[in-house]
C-alpha cells in the first residue's frame, strides 16, 4: 500500500512541504537515512542506492526537489 504522504507529494509537489515534518518523516517511513549537512541542506540516502539526494533545507522547498525525492523513493524502493 503506497504511503499517503508520498502520494500527496506526487500529486502536489508545489505544496508547502516542511523539511522536518514532511520530508524527514517520509524518509523514516521508507528506510532512508536523513541528516542535515554542514550548510543549509539535508542529505538523504537509501542503503541500496549509490547516490545521495541533497535537498535545500530552507523553506519553501521548491517543487523540483519534491519530485526528485518521489523519484528517488520510486527508484530505490524502501524498507516499509
Amino acid at each position: 500500500m503506497p504511503s499517503d504522504l508520498l502520494e500527496r507529494m506526487r500529486r502536489n509537489p508545489a505544496a508547502d512541504w516542511r523539511i522536518q515534518q514532511d520530508v524527514e518523516s517520509l524518509c523514516l517511513e521508507f528506510g532512508l537515512s536523513f541528516r542535515f549537512g554542514k550548510g543549509s541542506h539535508a542529505n538523504l540516502h537509501h542503503p541500496s542506492a549509490r547516490e545521495i539526494l541533497t535537498i535545500p533545507a530552507r523553506r519553501p522547498i521548491k517543487p523540483v526537489y519534491i519530485r526528485k525525492l518521489v523519484r528517488y523513493i520510486d527508484t530505490h524502493g524502501g524498507s516499509r
